[in-house]
């Protein structure tokens, strides 16, 4: 029986990304206990990998598909298809950042004052990149870990990742550039792809995974409505689509069904109470698929 080697990043993002999975309808096991954790899926192999190795593998052919960061595709410059991106992360839902950062009171005010100084990060082919592209010279380092402590005496300056900036603040940095902007990428082997049976199951895990992603922050809503005041109704809800209209069995009476973003739910619903509505009701969303 054919079998798609799938590589899922160890650490940060792996409780989100099993998570992610489990609403999409696939249950993985045995990850506290083991790097090669069991799926529910008899098609696919499942192995635990650093998000920081995982776009090298799948580019050698070791694994066929696997999630990482764009940041690691970039870094280990590999070949591989992006199948799809996925936005989410160890805790919010947003972009992450590469940036450089200095003490606050360094005298480093723009890239070019990189010029010469010690730079620690653990992205060092990245950052070599980005003073290549600004046309400085200096000591890049890799950084083991603890990379936010290392200024002002181990280094100059850092480049690290962060979504809030709260750590960098915290130790007493500012951030002076952006180096990459990266998200979660669903990535696979050209060779891979290239297989029927391989590239259909990456497919079908992408929209499903996908599916999951849209449907988060958003609600389904039904509710009915009087023909006079069907008008004054659609005029309040901001549809992802056209809302689904359907006549009643009473005359003159119509059901509406519709998805909306779930933080509108308490300034909407007064509103079309008001404007003629009744039996709203309010439901959750598993998945969407557009």
């Amino acid at each position: 029986m054919p079998v798609l080697k799938l590589g899922l990043p160890k650490g940060s993002l792996e409780k989100t990304t099993f998570e992610l999975f489990a609403k999409a309808g696939y249950k993985i096991e045995g990850a506290s206990r083991s790097y090669f954790p069991s799926i529910d899926d008899d098609e696919i192999e499942c192995v635990l990998l650093r998000a920081q190795e995982m776009a090298r593998y799948v580019d050698e052919g070791i694994l066929d598909a696997g999630l990482t960061g764009l940041d690691w595709i970039l870094e280990n410059n590999a070949d591989v298809v992006e199948v799809a991106e996925l936005v989410y992360g160890k805790v919010g839902r947003k972009p992450l950042r590469w940036v450089v950062a200095v003490p606050q009171d360094s005298t480093i005010q723009s890239p070019k004052d990189l010029a010469g100084k010690r730079i620690a990060t653990e992205a060092v082919g990245m950052t070599k990149r980005y003073l290549e592209k600004h046309g400085v010279e200096a000591t890049v380092e890799f950084s083991w870990g603890a990379t936010e402590v290392k200024p002002p005496y181990l280094a100059d300056a850092i480049v690290e990742i962060t979504e809030t900036g709260s750590s960098l603040r915290a130790n007493n940095l500012r951030i002076l550039d952006t180096v990459c902007t990266t998200t979660t990428r669903f990535i696979a082997n050209k060779e891979a792809w290239k297989d029927p049976f391989k590239k259909g199951k990456i497919e079908r895990l992408a929209m499903m995974l996908k599916g999951v992603l849209a449907a988060e922050k958003k609600v389904g809503l039904m509710l009915n409505v009087g023909k006079d005041d069907l008008d004054k109704v659609l005029g309040i809800l901001p549809a992802l689509h056209n809302p689904t209209i359907s006549s009643l069995a009473d005359d003159g009476w119509y059901a509406l069904m519709t998805i909306v973003d779930e933080n509108v739910i308490r300034d909407i619903v007064p509103e079309l109470i008001v404007a003629g509505a009744e039996g709203i009701v309010e439901y959750t969303l598993n998945k969407i698929f557009y």
